[in-house]
C-alpha cells in the first residue's frame, strides 16, 4: 500500500514538472539570446557570453541552471547569427534538461534612428531523469536508519525525452526606447516521462522593453589625462506569461562607467491565489572599456519561502564584444541597442 501511496505522489509530481517554468533569469538582458532571438546580432559586434544561476542554495535540493552563447552581426546581409546552449539540473527531481539552438536574426531600417528586428530559433533539448536515485517510502528502514532494496521499475517509464523546439521574437528600438516580443516553444513540445501520460511544455509569451536617458559626463582620472564618463540611467521591464502563471520583472540601472547598479522588484498580483511576489533583486556589475561585461546579482526572496529558508539566489554573467570582419568597417556608425547592461 505505501509503495502504491509513492507512487501516486511521484506521478503527481511529475505531472506538476511538465507543467513547470523555464529558467528566468534575474539579469535578463545579460542573457539577451535565451529573452528573445531577435536579439542576436543586436549589438552589430561579436559578442560572447556566459550566465550562471544558483537558485535558493539555503534547500537541500537546489536549482542550478546555466547558459552560454554566442552571437555575430553580418553587416553585408544586416543579419545576425548564433549559437546558444542552455542547461539546468533540479536536484530534488534529478531531472536535468539540455538545449542547443541556432538563431537568425534579420534588421529592418525603419528610420535613421529606428531599427525593427525580427529573429527565429531552431533547438533540440535533451531531458533526463535519474529515476533510478529516488527512494521510496518502503525502501527505508527506520530502525537501523538504511536504505535497503532497489527503486522499483515502473510501468510504463521513459527517463529520456528528445525533441526539437521552436521560439520567435521580434525588437524595436531608437535612441533612447526599446520594445521587445518573444514567444517560446511554440510547438508546445512533449516532455512526459511516463507513456499514458500527455504533458505538453506550455508556450511562454514575452514583452519587454525599457527607456534610457544619458545623463551629464564626469571626469575619470588616470595616470595621462582625464577622459569622459559615461553616465547612464535607464528603466526596463521584462513581463512573462507561460500557462498558469504571468510575472512581473521592473526595474531600474545607473551606468556610472564603468561601474553599474541595479534594483528591480519581481512579481504580479494575481487573481487565480497563486504566489507570485517573488523577490527583490540587487546587482553590482563592471562594463569594461576592452568590451568585458562582469554582474552579479542576489534574489532576496520576498515570498512565504522567506529568505532565510530559501537563501535567496545569485546570479553571475560574464560577456565579451569585441569587432570580428572587414577592418574597413571598424569605424562605421553602428545602431546599437539602448538597452540595459544587465
Amino acid at each position: 500500500m505505501k509503495k502504491l501511496v509513492f507512487i501516486l505522489i511521484l506521478l503527481a509530481f511529475f505531472q506538476l514538472q511538465g507543467k513547470a517554468q523555464d529558467v528566468q533569469y534575474s539579469q535578463f538582458y545579460a542573457a539577451p539570446l535565451y529573452l528573445n532571438p531577435a536579439f542576436a546580432g543586436s549589438t552589430e559586434l561579436t559578442r560572447v557570453g556566459v550566465n550562471y544561476r544558483n537558485q535558493w542554495p539555503g534547500l537541500d535540493h537546489s536549482f542550478n541552471a546555466y547558459s552560454a552563447y554566442i552571437d555575430h552581426y553580418i553587416m553585408d546581409y544586416n543579419s545576425g547569427v548564433g549559437l546558444i546552449v542552455n542547461g539546468s539540473r533540479e536536484s530534488l527531481a534529478n531531472i536535468s534538461n539540455m538545449e542547443v539552438g541556432l538563431i537568425y536574426s534579420y534588421r529592418l531600417q525603419l528610420s535613421d534612428n529606428q531599427f525593427l528586428r525580427f529573429g527565429g530559433q531552431l533547438s533540440y533539448v535533451t531531458r533526463d531523469a535519474a529515476f533510478e536515485e529516488l527512494v521510496f517510502g518502503n525502501q527505508i528502514d527506520i530502525d537501523r536508519g538504511q536504505i535497503v532494496g532497489s527503486t522499483p521499475i515502473l510501468p510504463g517509464l521513459d527517463s529520456r525525452q528528445r525533441f526539437f523546439d521552436v521560439h520567435f521574437g521580434m525588437l524595436w528600438n531608437s535612441e533612447k526606447f526599446w520594445l521587445g516580443a518573444s514567444g517560446h516553444h511554440l510547438t508546445s513540445p512533449q516532455i512526459a516521462f511516463f507513456d499514458d501520460e500527455a504533458n505538453n511544455l506550455a508556450t511562454k509569451y514575452s514583452v519587454h522593453g525599457g527607456v534610457k536617458w544619458d545623463l551629464l559626463s564626469g571626469k575619470i582620472n588616470d595616470f595621462f589625462n582625464n577622459t569622459q564618463q559615461h553616465r547612464q540611467l535607464a528603466l526596463a521591464f521584462n513581463y512573462k506569461q507561460q500557462d498558469p502563471f504571468n510575472q512581473l520583472d521592473i526595474g531600474t540601472q545607473l551606468f556610472l562607467e564603468p561601474l553599474i547598479l541595479g534594483l528591480w522588484y519581481r512579481g504580479l498580483p494575481t487573481k487565480n491565489n497563486l504566489p507570485n511576489s517573488e523577490s527583490v533583486i540587487a546587482l553590482v556589475g563592471f562594463s569594461l572599456p576592452d568590451g568585458l561585461d562582469i554582474g552579479y546579482s542576489f534574489d532576496f526572496t520576498t515570498s512565504k519561502l522567506g529568505l532565510r529558508n530559501s537563501g535567496g539566489a545569485h546570479e553571475i554573467s560574464l560577456r565579451y564584444s569585441f569587432f570580428y570582419g572587414d577592418p574597413s568597417q571598424r569605424n562605421r556608425k553602428r545602431s546599437i541597442l539602448p538597452c540595459f547592461k544587465f
